[in-house]
């Protein structure tokens, strides 16, 4: 039948990384857009690494797959928590009216 090999994997990352960033260059008007467009180049970061480890029976790859998806959700947690608290103080999560925070 069909086996699905390591470029099938690798294509679906890079797929979804370009996904990412074609959100985060087209879209730069809605916060929570480039918060999930950031979400999804590390999901296709973790897909490489996940398919690299299991095609090189190593589990290097999947223990650094871990530690992003970790690191992945602390940074959806405190971005959402800085948007939420943001917008009670301004009515607004606008990017290009987020630059009054300079100080």
């Amino acid at each position: 039948m069909f086996e699905i090999g390591l470029g099938h994997y690798l294509t679906l990352g890079a797929i979804i990384f370009t996904i990412g960033l074609v959100g985060i260059f087209l879209n730069r008007k809605n916060l929570i857009v480039i918060l999930m467009s950031i979400e999804l180049i590390l999901l296709a970061v973790n897909i490489n690494l996940v398919s690299f480890s299991i095609f090189s029976n190593d589990l290097t790859g999947q223990i650094f797959a871990l530690f992003i998806l970790t690191v992945a959700a602390a940074e959806a947690s405190i971005g959402l928590a800085i948007i939420v608290v943001y917008y009670r103080n301004s009515g607004t999560i606008g990017v290009e009216e987020i630059d009054n925070l300079k100080g």
